[in-house]
């Protein structure tokens, strides 16, 4: 890893692919899961991802959020002009469940964030936190006048790759959201939560539209956080992997055919030719 830091310009999703394949080799000739090896815990029954409802129109956000009726937790993407009718129609088919906002750096000026954090904060009271109100760009100035106002808890998604943005993110919010793929791997992940600990800070781990593999090596890392975002597997139709599961939320390694490493394999339609 220290190697490819040398690297010109390679893609941190190329290093996240080489550094989980490494850790995955290395757990797995340890015999033993991934957390395990880096001296983790993983606690069935104790891990509870969100399930996430994109933009869209109120009827289908309605729809979606109907068809996702046994997770516990939802997060509603905002940061459009229709925000308030889709927060409407989501707690129309959801009057009480908790629910996260990530607003995806849809608000441009802190005073307009500020106006939206308000009126959610006095229209719904189960909203856990809301993340990225504002660009990355947005002034350190700007960020912590937004921060010493906000009514509810800010993440920040956009504004947080590494543990060098760890200093950045205690000034302006209080808690980051973690992605392996934005890190380059496990390595830096786990870096990077341990120094938001450290800072104050409170830590999700989040994913993009992923496959079982990536969802399963973010679910190693779970002990490491106060909320996970691990659905984006269950946001796909043409996962090639299984592996972690997450009946009604619950993140779960009881039913994984491979006990280590990643605790990932191929499914077997799609496994390849030997």
């Amino acid at each position: 890893m220290e190697y490819l830091d040398e690297v010109p310009g390679l893609p941190v999703a190329a290093r996240c692919a080489i550094n989980l394949a490494l850790l995955d080799g290395a757990a797995k000739l340890a015999q033993c899961a991934l957390h395990d090896f880096l001296g983790l815990k993983f606690h069935e029954g104790r891990y509870l991802t969100s399930f996430s409802i994109g933009i869209d129109t109120p009827e289908i956000i309605r729809q979606k959020v109907l068809e996702a009726t046994a997770y516990q937790v939802l997060k509603l993407k905002v940061g459009v002009a229709r925000d308030r009718e889709n927060l409407a129609a989501l707690r129309e088919a959801a009057p009480d469940k908790l629910l996260r906002l990530d607003a995806n750096e849809g608000w441009k000026t802190k005073e307009d964030a500020l106006r939206m954090l308000e009126w959610l904060a006095k229209t719904d009271g189960n909203i856990q936190f809301v993340e990225q109100p504002m660009p990355r760009n947005a002034t350190s100035k700007d960020l912590i006048w937004l921060k010493e106002r906000s009514p509810l808890p800010l993440f920040a998604d956009e504004s947080c790759h590494t543990v060098r943005d760890i200093p950045h993110c205690a000034e302006c919010f209080h808690g980051i959201n973690v992605k392996l793929i934005k890190t380059g791997g496990i390595s830096m992940a786990v870096e990077t939560l341990l120094a938001a600990r450290k800072a104050g800070l409170k830590t999700m781990i989040g994913c993009m539209l992923e496959t079982s593999l990536m969802i399963s090596a973010a679910a190693q890392l779970a002990d490491l956080a106060d909320y996970l975002d691990l659905d984006g597997n269950l946001l796909i139709t043409n996962d090639p992997f299984e592996g972690v599961t997450a009946a009604g939320g619950i993140m779960s390694f009881a039913l994984a055919k491979e006990k280590y490493g990643l605790q990932a394999n191929w499914r077997p339609a799609h496994e390849p030719r030997k």
